[in-house]
């Protein structure tokens, strides 16, 4: 936003924008899709910002997406606002289906695909994470998450770096055929309004040259 609010929203009415925005999901991702394709990086920058934003949402590192989707990015040679506009991937109704995907493949991969073996439920293991987070008071960070590493983030992690791939690489080539196909049209539509403007320019010239031609004629 350009201008900030004058009264800053309540906690409540982040909660609410989070999980239903004011213009709703798909008034929102309209807007999205638009800034994308008007970006001025070339097809293929735009592209690898978008699915390395879309990759970085199957990381379970909530908070830092933006900084690691840049940093991505600028290895692929992505460009850096696309890359933060391809994490809208990641939102409170994509986030239970990524973190039960990530986070069952990670457990499978490890070989711990039961209670037994160490992999608790995902409700349970979600259950675990706001718990370490709410008894955090500072000063036990380590403590914190070692708690939530190894049953929870290290798993999600793995399945984040496979199932990830699986959703970027699509997206990368559909957004590069979108964006080709945006600038071709965005081409074609200056092209035809500067043919219109030299054909009433043209059109106006002649009916100049008529009028002089027959005001000389009179005289």
């Amino acid at each position: 936003m350009l201008m900030k609010r004058r009264t800053p929203p309540t906690w409540l009415e982040f909660i609410r924008v989070s999980l239903w925005p004011r213009r709703s999901w798909l008034r929102s991702g309209q807007y999205v899709t638009k800034r994308v394709l008007r970006l001025t990086a070339s097809p293929h920058a735009v592209a690898a910002g978008v699915a390395v934003g879309a990759f970085t949402s199957f990381m379970p590192y909530m908070g830092f997406h933006f900084l690691i989707a840049a940093v991505i990015a600028w290895v692929f040679r992505g460009n850096l606002i696309a890359s933060a506009l391809g994490t809208f991937f990641g939102n409170p109704i994509s986030f239970p289906f990524i973190w039960a995907a990530t986070y069952q493949t990670g457990h499978f991969v490890l070989g711990s695909t039961s209670m037994a073996d160490g992999a608790p439920a995902l409700g349970e293991a979600m259950k675990h994470v706001l718990s370490a987070l709410w008894s955090f008071d500072g000063g036990d960070a380590l403590i914190a998450l070692e708690q939530i590493w190894t049953p929870i983030v290290w798993p999600m992690t793995i399945g984040g770096f496979l199932c990830g791939p699986l959703v970027a690489i699509p997206i990368y080539f559909l957004t590069r055929r979108a964006a080709i196909l945006f600038r071709e049209s965005r081409r074609n539509k200056l092209l035809k309004r500067a043919s219109e403007i030299r054909d009433r320019a043209k059109k106006a010239a002649q009916e100049a040259a008529l009028r002089n031609s027959t005001s000389g004629a009179e005289t």
